[in-house]
C-alpha cells in the first residue's frame, strides 16, 4: 500500500486490498485469503487526540466495532481473541493489525488493517480446524459492500466515543465481549502448559491471566493460547 507524503490522505480513507494472497498478521504471521471473497482492507485514521500510553484503546474501539458489525449478521458466537483475532467460537474469523505513527509524544496517525473471511468456503488443510467464514456460518454468501459499509459504519461509532475519553465504557464492552473471559482454559508459556482463568487487560494491552494463586501478566506473543 502506497501513501503519497505530498498528499496527506483524509481521515477516514478506505483502501481496499482486493488480491490479498498473504495478509500481514502479528509479528508477521501471514494468512491466505481468497481474492474475491473475503474483506481485506485499511483505514487511515489520526488519533492525535489519543494519549500515547492509552493506544491500546484505539485496537479495543476497532475490535468492538468488528464485532457489533459481524453481529449484525451472525446472532451470537463472535468474540475477540487478544490481541488481535477475531473469533466465531474456537475458530478464526478475522484479525486486526494497527500500525502507529507517533511524533515526539503524540500520535501522528494510524493504519488499521483489517481482514476479515467472508465468503471462502474451502481453506488449506492446516486451516480447516482453526479458520472458518461467514459463508461456513450462515451457509449462504454475504454482500461484501453491505458487510464493508457495516464495519465502517461502526468504526466511525466507536471512535467518536475514544475521541470523548470514554475508555471505562469501551473497555467494558470489550471485556464482555473477550474470548475465554473468566474462563478457565489451557495455555503455554515457552514450552510449559499450564491451567489459567483469563481475569482482564492493562490499559496498556497486556493479558492478565490467574493461574496458581496469583495473577501474571503477559506481553504480546508472551503466552500462547491452547484449545481444550
Amino acid at each position: 500500500m502506497m501513501v503519497s507524503n505530498s498528499e496527506p490522505l483524509p481521515e477516514g480513507t478506505v483502501i481496499m486490498a482486493d488480491n490479498q494472497f498473504a495478509g500481514r498478521g502479528q509479528q508477521e504471521n501471514t494468512w491466505y485469503s481468497e481474492p474475491g471473497l473475503n474483506l481485506t482492507f485499511s483505514i487511515f485514521l489520526k488519533p492525535s487526540f489519543l494519549p500515547i500510553n492509552k493506544q491500546f484503546m484505539l485496537n479495543v474501539a476497532v475490535s468492538n466495532a468488528i464485532n457489533k458489525a459481524l453481529g449484525h449478521f451472525v446472532a451470537d458466537g463472535v468474540k475477540v481473541k487478544w490481541p488481535n483475532d477475531v473469533y466465531y467460537k474456537d475458530r478464526k474469523i478475522g484479525g486486526v493489525l494497527i500500525e502507529n505513527s507517533i511524533s515526539g509524544a503524540a500520535f501522528k496517525s494510524s493504519i488499521v488493517g483489517i481482514g476479515l473471511n467472508v465468503n471462502q468456503q474451502k481453506f488449506d488443510v492446516e486451516k480447516t480446524n482453526v479458520a472458518t467464514s461467514l459463508y461456513e456460518i450462515l451457509q449462504h454468501d454475504v454482500n461484501l459492500i453491505e458487510l464493508l459499509a457495516e464495519v465502517c459504519s461502526r468504526i466511525e461509532s466507536e471512535y467518536l466515543k475514544l475521541k470523548t475519553g470514554n475508555y471505562n465504557s469501551l473497555m467494558k464492552y470489550y471485556l464482555e465481549n473477550l474470548y475465554r473471559f473468566n474462563e478457565l482454559g489451557l495455555y503455554r508459556q515457552n514450552g510449559e502448559v499450564f491451567e489459567a482463568t483469563l481475569t482482564g487487560i492493562t490499559e496498556a494491552g497486556q493479558l492478565i491471566l490467574f493461574t496458581s494463586g496469583k495473577e501474571r501478566i503477559y506481553n504480546f506473543k508472551e503466552v500462547e493460547f491452547l484449545k481444550d
